[in-house]
């Protein structure tokens, strides 16, 4: 068992049992929260467990290396930089996804395109974006986003 592991888990149990000394009811309407919180996104995180062994059950390595990986270049980067930006995944979620297409081939530049553009564009939640703060400063955002995620990726790329 990895040391971090029961690091954190040992800190929050501990917090917890302050939580409970300090205030019961509140403490026990949190974990319910925090339960229904965690039902709610259970079935995405199912889901999302299945299609990464999906992924990685048909599509060989190879191929992902061939469309995602370092020899694929700024096209397999354009790629996955479209999939992030249009995907609608908690980053939760995201970060174990990373971590199979990483086993899987992809390259380190690719990844951290995906992650950047999932967490910093919202093609899905555009509209609400737009209403909320305006056409203009909305698409602003989210292409200068795009583009600044691409930077990141072909940054921390260079760097590992």
């Amino acid at each position: 068992m990895n040391s971090t592991f029961v690091f954190v888990n040992l800190f929050a149990f501990i917090c917890l049992l302050l939580a409970f000394r300090r205030d019961r009811e509140k403490t026990r309407r949190a974990l319910v929260m925090a339960l229904r919180s965690f039902l709610r996104i259970l079935p995405m995180v199912i889901a999302t467990i299945i299609l990464i062994g999906l992924i990685l059950g048909f599509v060989s390595k190879e191929r992902i290396s061939e469309v995602i990986g370092e020899q694929a270049g700024i096209k397999g980067v354009l790629i996955v930089a479209s999939l992030g930006a249009i995907l609608h995944i908690p980053s939760i979620i995201s970060f174990p996804l990373a971590a199979s297409l990483l086993r899987g081939g992809a390259s380190v530049t690719s990844v951290a395109v995906f992650i950047t553009t999932l967490t910093m564009i919202g093609i899905v939640t555009l509209p609400v974006e737009i209403k909320e703060l305006g056409r203009k400063f909305a698409i602003l955002r989210n292409s200068l986003s795009f583009i600044i995620a691409i930077l990141i990726g072909l940054i921390m790329g260079r760097i590992l």
